[in-house]
């Protein structure tokens, strides 16, 4: 994963944390503590995915700011086809029983209008559940990388994703202070949405 795809990273050298915020912030806090222990090799991580970020840290802070503010986003077109272009809306086609038709054509609006509106009830239902395991997803990745070799590693995992929190906190409790901080920060949104499956 490239930094310019990361909105909020962190830093670790060991188990202990270097920086955490912006990519460019933590590039540079990075580069300067290289500058202090050669021999070290850091860890950077997205806060969101819990993957590895590779940061190009050769030459001057300047240029390393400069490689970063250079870096390519990829910008996906507006689609454009039939329907109502201005508006996104594209026509496809959607196979349904006599009754849902019957149904529809006795909405308000119609059945597009209908259609558009339940899928927007859907996605907003959904998007805590999809946020809260995201959140899980990233999370296990980053204790695997951070914690994988700690006590009760295992234990930890398997409370977290039985959402037994008052266990987790009490397994990683032991943990060193950086990497109890930070997984338990990426935990808390999973605690505040179901993601488990009970």
């Amino acid at each position: 994963m490239t930094p310019a795809d990361c909105l909020r990273c962190t830093a670790f050298d060991g188990h202990h944390r270097i920086a955490s915020g912006t990519p460019e912030k933590v590039a540079l806090a990075v580069h300067a503590h290289l500058a202090g222990h050669r021999r070290s090799t850091p860890l950077v991580l997205d806060d969101a995915t819990g993957e590895a970020l590779e940061f190009d840290l050769r030459g001057s802070a300047d240029e390393v700011r400069a490689r970063l503010r250079s870096a390519p986003t990829e910008v996906s077109p507006a689609p454009r086809g039939p329907g109502r272009p201005k508006l996104g809306v594209v026509p496809k086609e959607v196979t349904l029983l006599p009754r849902h038709w019957e149904w529809l054509s006795r909405q308000p609006g119609g059945a597009s209008v209908t259609l558009r509106r339940l899928v927007e009830e859907a996605r907003r239902a959904g998007s805590a559940r999809d946020r809260a395991r995201q959140a899980g997803e990233a999370l296990d990745r980053a204790m695997r990388t951070l914690a994988g070799d700690l006590p009760g590693y295992e234990d930890a995992s398997r409370a977290f994703w039985r959402g037994e929190q008052a266990a987790f906190e009490r397994l990683t409790k032991p943990w060193p202070a950086d990497v109890r901080s930070y997984v338990r920060r990426l935990a808390k949104p999973a605690w505040t949405e179901p993601a488990h499956d009970d």
